[in-house]
């Protein structure tokens, strides 16, 4: 852990073969660019299905990752949403379950769970899915608490009008009444910004993202113009060309005010800054993983601004 708080600089490693043969190959690459974390894909590994695990694939990745000097955090199932219609929240549980038992064999650390989405409604239908998400978000963390791992809430964008999903506020402000220990957020910077764009609330972004930076265990860096992908295009050179969409850059290439979020933000001590970049842009692993060490030795954490009063 560095001496300001901040647990450590990690990138989101990919899934090669399906039988996970050469995943260590992939890890072995990794550790070449001197991260302290890594993430872990595990919601496209195949080694959750139906609800149950697949040992055999299970044993596979924990041989991949075994004697390794970095710390492992885990990405569970995206399509996990606790503001899904009732009659569908306990199999969504259920997947948590064994998500959260597979990431344990590998990782004391943070699981990453989405937010959830909702189609548009009237007010008070919204509102009653956030009571839900909010049941069942307890639960997860609890379980995740036997387990030994925290969930970590990850802040998304809508691609059009018909869904909803939780500004980085009012995730903040959801978290705050679920006052739990192992329930925290995932800060996913270019989430947020398209979000805000999309609700014609950009010039709120700063204070958007410093509103859930208390809670923000882990973070998710890659860099976008937080403009929509509303317009077809025939290549992903094309969508580069434009800027449009959700890039997964490498940190610099976009306009996220990365300087103006560190000086705005106190995170919490621990919080792992995650590099999410897409596999096209490898090329710029080395250079992003260089710009994001330097960052995250600028940031500040609670201890420190506790430290500072």
């Amino acid at each position: 852990m560095l001496s300001n708080g901040v647990f450590g600089t990690g990138i989101s490693a990919h899934k090669r073969a399906n039988d996970l043969s050469d995943f260590a190959e992939e890890l072995d690459m990794i550790d070449q660019l001197g991260v302290e974390t890594v993430e872990l894909p595990t919601y496209d590994m195949d080694i959750v299905v139906g609800c149950k695990i697949r040992q055999d694939q299970l044993a596979r990745l924990k041989k991949a990752c075994s004697n390794r000097d970095v710390s492992f955090t885990v990405h569970g199932p995206l399509s996990i949403n606790f503001m899904d219609e009732a009659y569908r929240l306990p199999r969504h549980f259920d997947v948590l379950k064994a998500s959260l038992d597979v990431a344990a064999e590998v990782s004391q650390t943070n699981y990453v769970i989405h937010a959830g989405m909702v189609p548009n409604q009237q007010a008070a239908g919204i509102e009653a899915t956030y009571d839900r998400q909010r049941e069942w978000l307890i639960r997860g963390g609890d379980y995740a608490k036997s387990v030994g791992l925290v969930l970590c809430v990850e802040t998304l964008f809508a691609e059009n009008g018909s869904i909803q999903t939780a500004s980085p506020k009012r995730l903040a402000q959801e978290l705050s009444i679920i006052n739990h220990s192992n329930v925290m957020a995932t800060i996913d910077f270019s989430h947020a910004y398209i979000k805000l764009d999309f609700d014609g609330r950009r010039a709120d972004f700063i204070s958007e993202i410093a509103a859930l930076a208390p809670y923000a265990k882990h973070l998710h860096l890659h860099d976008s113009f937080g403009r929509q992908d509303d317009i077809w295009m025939f290549t992903e050179g094309e969508r580069l060309a434009y800027g449009h969409g959700d890039l997964h850059l490498p940190v610099g290439w976009g306009d996220i005010p990365w300087d103006e979020i560190m000086k705005a933000c106190v995170f919490p001590r621990g919080v792992v800054f995650n590099i999410e970049l897409q596999q096209r842009y490898w090329y710029e692993a080395s250079v992003c993983v260089d710009w994001v060490k330097a960052m995250a030795k600028h940031a500040k954490t609670l201890a420190l601004a506790q430290a500072a009063e």
